[in-house]
């Protein structure tokens, strides 16, 4: 028996939009079904070196929930890149201001490091609210178990 591998062009027709309301979600959780929608390994024709995953929209984005004490606890770490720019800043703070980065983070951790993995990044998209100007590409609902 012989493994499948898909061709370039066959994929390209198969890209869906799935469309998750994040509304109670544990970050975690929605991160790596997200993930696993991105890179196609929830399809019958994946293959590793190509982009056989689906484009998914994420609403309710300020509505995740983070388990344990991590709100307090756990911190989004950066460098300005001057000297002394050293930021940490709590998830409680960070997820009030900009809750689409967090997702974004989480799911990015969750990708091939690679252009593959950039272009798959590119297929999420994040929204704080319960619109987004994607209607036409007729999302369909993903229950995230």
């Amino acid at each position: 028996m012989k493994t499948y591998i898909a061709n370039p062009e066959a994929v390209e027709s198969t890209h869906a939009f799935h469309l998750i309301d994040a509304e109670g979600l544990i970050l975690g959780r929605l991160a790596s079904a997200v993930a696993n929608l991105l890179t196609g390994k929830n399809k019958p024709i994946y293959t590793p070196f190509l982009d056989t995953g689906d484009h998914v929209i994420i609403i309710n984005a300020d509505k995740i929930r983070l388990t344990g004490n991590k709100l307090e606890d756990k911190y989004v770490i950066y460098h300005t890149l001057y000297p002394g720019g050293f930021r940490k800043k709590p998830y409680s703070k960070a997820l009030a201001e900009r809750p689409e980065k967090i997702i974004l983070k989480a799911v990015w951790g969750m990708l091939p490091k690679s252009k593959l993995g950039r272009k798959m990044l590119k297929k999420l998209r994040v929204y704080h609210g319960p619109e987004h100007p994607h209607a036409a590409q007729n999302p369909v609902p993903y229950v995230v178990k």
